[in-house]
């Protein structure tokens, strides 16, 4: 088949985990670079031998000119909702760096314009692609541990960002947070329905706003997601995954959000049940994995088959409006209804 042709913009450093990406997943061609620091997009093209890509610092006047099949949105989170609406509105299907949008309204309107435009428009959602998240999906749907009754996931880092993320206000709930979110709703196979949550600053934070919060979302199914979070956590840090704890009916598993998954079921009564291990899937061969390279798989093939791709916008919506729903929460002190 034909190779995609893709732009990109926003060539920062965010960029070239989408080249790499983009370049390991094969059947996509980089056509355009396009940053407001016209070197930023001659170092990005250069540094990945796209010789032959058109560099600019207009990503409308790109499109016109280039005509691609898609653009890849790899801009701050201020910006795209006027670049991601460029781009569908010149027929091109969307590629877009979380969070989706800077407000629901923002949300919603783009997920009508995709719909309107007949574009696939599709998140990074990296995190879904992940090999454990995979696996763990993939048992839990299975039902050898009976049905899930509550999730915790916990996050705790302390990265010196630098740069935009450290003014952001809401730091940890808008960029990052949506990852543990999106993966939880994925294991619990539901929506959510409300979130009661509580957000801070540590006086020691290198933050301006908002590194830490504790959330909890009951969802539509009745299962109970806990989040526990913070960006200026120093030492004994998890993994950029987070540490999980899945408790089901007939048994529980755990993941350390790297290699270490285990599980155990109940097979005998007792003070405390008689449990066994239960062995985690491997990788199934349909499994798409490698976090931005299997959601630009499954994008590229989307554009293919026409098909809505796992992390199309009006399917992740719903995990943005867990974010939006956490930060309303952290406002107002109250609890938030979702749906």
């Amino acid at each position: 088949m034909n190779a995609i042709r893709a732009v990109a913009v926003g060539c920062g450093r965010m960029s070239t985990r989408f080249l790499e990406a983009a370049r390991d997943a094969g059947g996509v061609e980089i056509v355009g670079l396009v940053d407001l620091a016209l070197p930023m997009a001659e170092a990005r093209r250069a540094e990945f031998g796209l010789a032959q890509a058109a560099v600019g610092t207009d990503l409308a006047e790109m499109l016109d000119t280039v005509k691609p099949d898609a653009v890849f949105d790899i801009v701050v989170p201020d910006a795209r909702h006027a670049i991601a609406t460029t781009a569908l509105r010149h027929g091109c299907h969307l590629l877009t760096e979380k969070p989706m949008a800077a407000s629901m309204a923002d949300a919603r309107d783009l997920v009508a314009t995709a719909a309107a435009s007949g574009r696939i428009h599709a998140m990074i959602q990296n995190r879904r692609y992940l090999a454990g998240v995979r696996r763990i999906a993939r048992l839990l749907r299975s039902g050898a541990l009976g049905p899930v009754s509550a999730i915790y996931g916990d996050f705790f880092l302390g990265p010196h960002f630098g740069g935009f993320r450290e003014q952001m206000k809401h730091v940890l709930l808008l960029d990052m947070a949506i990852h543990t979110f999106d993966v939880a709703r994925l294991f619990a196979g539901s929506e959510a329905s409300s979130v009661h949550c509580r957000e801070w600053n540590p006086a020691h934070s290198w933050y301006a706003h908002g590194a830490s919060a504790i959330a909890t979302f009951d969802m539509a199914n009745g299962v109970l997601v806990s989040y526990r979070g913070s960006w200026a956590a120093e030492g004994l840090r998890t993994s950029w995954e987070a540490s999980w704890r899945i408790v089901c009916a007939n048994g529980t598993l755990t993941w350390d959000g790297e290699d270490d998954i285990r599980a155990e079921r109940v097979v005998g009564p007792g003070y405390f049940s008689q449990t066994e291990p239960v062995a985690i899937p491997p990788i199934d061969p349909a499994d798409r994995v490698g976090g931005h390279r299997g959601v630009i798989e499954d994008f590229r093939d989307a554009i293919r088959t026409g098909l809505p791709p796992e992390t199309a916008g009006a399917e992740n919506i719903k995990s943005l409006a867990m974010v939006f729903g956490a930060i309303e929460s952290a406002e107002t002190g109250q609890t938030v209804n979702l749906i």
